[in-house]
């Protein structure tokens, strides 16, 4: 082989090289959100466990009429602050670090209703 054709084929691998490396950093990328959501489902079934183990030891039968607006609203609020969101954009999911703007916003306006 002759030094340009030895040369051609060094760029060829070195080419060949960095697509490998950007092929690596993609499924690098696509672990690491896998582990993110992961973690995310984990934390959010330890919190389900722990309030169906609360509903269980609580063993309530409601004998009580249904609940009236005010009721729901409290409940909404209570569900709020034990870390779920309670908007239609991401209802029933673990809400993450801070508050959730359309919860909030929905807060306000049906406590706004109720009066």
């Amino acid at each position: 082989m002759d030094k340009q054709a030895i040369l051609s084929r060094m760029t060829q691998i070195e080419d060949q090289i960095g697509e490998l490396y950007k092929e690596l950093g993609g499924l690098k990328e696509q672990i690491v959100q896998m582990l993110e959501e992961n973690t995310r489902l984990v934390l959010e079934n330890e919190a389900l466990r722990e309030q169906l183990e609360k509903q269980k030891s609580r063993e309530e039968i409601p004998t009580d009429p249904p609940e009236t607006a005010g009721e729901g609203h409290d409940n909404l609020a209570r569900l709020y602050s034990e870390g779920f969101h309670i908007c239609n954009v991401h209802y029933g999911n673990m809400r993450g670090n801070g508050d959730c703007l359309f919860c909030l916003s929905f807060l306000n306006k049906t406590s706004q209703e109720e009066k």
